[in-house]
């Protein structure tokens, strides 16, 4: 089972990346939104609201790296954004193999 991480910004790379897993026979988990959308879709939170809403989905994926046997990256010209950090950080402290579509910083 692998958990993908990534900016939303590269969701055509997330499907890539999810089908190439699936086919490899791996059970994939990715991500359950894609934040701008989902800001658009809260607008009618006030901002408190929907700054907890948005911090629960972060942990919630999160649960979804504990789950899986290891990480994979989706950091097209080697990206790598605030959330997408530290989704690694916490996937190599709970001793979860972290891979990456291009070399980690």
């Amino acid at each position: 089972m692998v958990c993908l991480c990534g900016s939303v910004r590269f969701l055509p790379e997330f499907d890539a990346a999810s089908l190439a897993e699936t086919l490899a026979g791996r059970i994939v988990l990715s991500v359950g939104s894609h934040r701008q959308q989902d800001e658009d879709a809260l607008s009618h939170l006030n901002s408190a609201e929907r700054e907890a809403a948005l911090e629960r989905l972060g942990e919630l994926h999160l649960r979804k790296i504990d789950l899986a046997d290891e990480v994979l990256v989706i950091n097209p010209g080697g990206y790598v954004g605030e959330s997408t950090r530290r989704e690694i950080s916490y996937a190599q402290q709970t001793g979860k193999p972290v891979r990456s579509l291009e070399p980690l910083p």
